[in-house]
């Protein structure tokens, strides 16, 4: 490691980004990139109370000779870089000068250091800027710097710190990254004592991430291994099927730099295209090596954004190292019959030319009932688990049929038949309802399903247009509101873990109240990993793990603390995803009771302000056929 120079100030105010310490977390990710520049094999990273009264980071790296001690905490004095030309082609994690001395500035900071060719360290003591001694000590090879009472000398930061847990979190959001891009590094995260995070520094990216994310995470990723035009991508990304609802956990390094890289996103997420449900994105941890030309660190105060000489290159390599990751490490699973089942199974059904449809048997001759709906009986039976509470009502009769088969569009039915034995008609009104309303006297007639999404009635003049989903998330968000935290929940038959980015992770267990309230029972697993012990009943005990993704990833990104707002937003996902879902197979019983509970609660529009129904009238019908003008 180079001699610590003081910058002139023409390089300095090429490079000055007017750094400002504002949390722990800031702290901890500058101290441990100076380690990894000065050859660290190990970094400890220490703190407590979340590092705002404590926070120690100790390496056996080069250290630091007793004459440049004192230079280290002075403004845009670094080893790093010397003149102009270095800039061009940064090749270290730091290179600005600034952490210690803004560190120094606010907090009481100390340091101990030795290198290989010196008898005695040296003890250095900074406060508020100011320096209280230098002195011979006895220590190991390497670096540790102690920070103390951080903002001790600026209340006016120190209010603007969140709690404990959740800078304790950011911390070991540091830690998680470094080790991540520094798998030659063992790393270790001890936090009020305790130890959570021990990397084992082999040199193999695989053990950090099982280090760092632990097994579930680990077991879903694919190996990826790729060079192109002088970019070289390696790392893992996530099977298809171990896809997440959000972006918390794509994690994008360049020549060992933890970046948030939009050009990486994009290439990696249309790598996956046509492999992914829609709203899933993939998992990853990348790592791009490319000539430190070709990249400018030097655009983003906390160099956690680059910009790239040329992007078409970075984004080819991800493109295409995705698409040959997928092609050899997400083979289908095939099933293969053995040979004693085989004969048997050809046995089991005719060749191909020989299967013929039976014709349907013609339906008895007579007339087609009235298409009114009748009243619910008084004992329903239940509903398959997919419409929750929704409850059946009987069939109308010139419905009923299989109870899977949704029921074609019907003829026009004949006049009715006059009343027998002298009892009155069932008089139909002039001006039929212009909505769905309660009146039961208005002539209705179930004319089936579009789409496998919307529910067709006839109702007087007009054609009745319901979305099936929209108004069944509805009628749930309503059901969860009026029970409030009293909502029906289940105990699931084993806790269902969820990896959580640290930012998400924290933000899940400063809202277990919030959570609990909207059905979910979520307990502390530790390592960025939770457990959900019981789930609202409406979600029927599949999704859970989807859903706290979701939940953790709006409770990261919320900047309100607004209780009530965000027990809301839980409701809306809830009754989102519990609600029948376009596509889903509805018999005609259920459909006309979804109706029917549309029409009783006067439901109008979604949770999202999306319309429930609308209306066709007859007269616009036949504008559009041009029977009138």
């Amino acid at each position: 490691m180079g001699k610590i120079n003081v910058l002139d100030r023409h390089v300095a105010e090429l490079i000055a980004a007017g750094e400002v310490v504002e949390r722990p977390a800031s702290v901890a990710k500058e101290l441990v990139e100076n380690s990894i520049d000065a050859g660290a094999s190990a970094v400890t990273v220490e703190i407590r109370h979340g590092g705002v009264t404590f926070l120690r980071v100790t390496d056996n790296g080069c250290g630091v000779a007793r004459e440049d001690v004192p230079l280290a905490f002075l403004s845009h004095a670094t080893s790093k870089v010397a003149a102009k030309n270095d800039l061009d082609a940064i090749a270290t994690l730091g290179f600005r000068g600034e952490a210690l001395a803004s560190v120094a500035a606010v907090a009481h900071v100390e340091m101990l250091t030795r290198t290989s060719g010196e008898l005695a360290g040296t003890r250095y003591g900074i406060d508020g800027g100011r320096e209280k001694f230098c002195e011979d000590a006895g220590c190991p090879e390497g670096t540790t710097i102690l920070v103390r009472d951080l903002f001790y000398n600026t209340p006016a930061r120190m209010k603007f710190l969140k709690k404990d847990v959740t800078e304790g979190n950011a911390v070991a959001a540091v830690a998680d990254k470094e080790a991540l891009a520094h798998p030659e590094v063992s790393f270790r995260f001890l936090r009020d004592g305790r130890e959570t995070l021990h990397t084992p520094g082999d040199g193999k990216l695989k053990s950090a991430v099982y280090a760092v994310f632990g097994r579930q995470f680990t077991s879903g990723l694919i190996p990826l291994e790729y060079e192109l035009n002088g970019v070289t991508v390696t790392g893992f990304v996530s099977s298809p099927a171990a896809a997440r609802p959000n972006r918390s956990m794509q994690n994008f390094f360049i020549n060992g730099r933890y970046v948030k890289s939009r050009t990486a996103m994009v290439a990696l997420e249309e790598g996956f295209k046509g492999s992914l449900m829609v709203g899933k994105v993939p998992a990853c941890v990348l790592h791009l090596t490319v000539p430190f030309g070709a990249v400018d660190v030097n655009v983003h105060p906390a160099k956690i954004e680059v910009r790239f000489l040329n992007e078409r290159p970075i984004f080819d390599a991800v493109y295409h190292g995705v698409k040959s990751a997928l092609h050899r490490g997400d083979t289908p699973h095939v099933m293969k019959l053995s040979d004693s089942a085989a004969p048997a199974f050809r046995h089991a059904e005719p060749p191909a030319e020989q299967i013929r449809f039976a014709p349907r048997p013609a339906a008895e001759p007579g007339p087609a009932p009235a298409g009114d709906f009748p009243q619910p009986q008084a004992a329903p039976e239940s509903v398959p688990a997919g419409f929750g509470n929704v409850r059946r009502v009987p069939v109308p009769p010139d419905i009923e049929r299989d109870e899977d088969d949704v029921p074609a569009a019907p003829q026009e039915a004949p006049e009715p038949a006059p009343a027998a034995s002298g009892a009155p008609e069932r008089p139909v009104p002039e001006n039929p309802a212009s909505a769905p309303g309660p009146e039961a006297e208005k002539p209705e007639k179930f004319i089936g399903e579009a789409f496998g999404t919307y529910i067709i009635l006839q109702r007087g003049d007009s054609l009745v247009f319901v979305d099936k989903h929209a108004a069944h998330e509805r009628l749930l968000y309503e059901k969860l509101k009026a029970e409030g935290g009293k909502a029906d929940r289940q105990m699931l038959l084993e806790p269902v873990p969820v990896t959580l980015d640290k930012n998400e992770y924290s933000a899940v267990l400063n809202a277990l109240d919030v959570c609990a309230e909207a059905g979910f029972e979520i307990d502390d697993f530790g390592g960025g990993t939770v457990l959900v012990r019981s789930a609202p009943m409406i979600l029927g005990g599949s999704g859970v793990a989807e859903a706290v993704m979701e939940i953790a990833g709006y409770l990261a990104s919320s900047k309100t603390d607004l209780t009530t707002e965000k027990v809301d937003w839980l409701y809306h996902n809830v009754a989102c995803r519990a609600a029948v879902k376009a596509g889903d197979p509805a018999s005609p019983r259920e459909l006309i009771d979804l109706v029917r509970r549309v029409e009783k609660e006067d439901v109008r529009y979604c949770p999202h302000g999306r319309p429930v129904f609308f209306l066709l009238t007859r007269k616009e019908l036949e504008k559009q056929f041009g029977r009138i003008p």
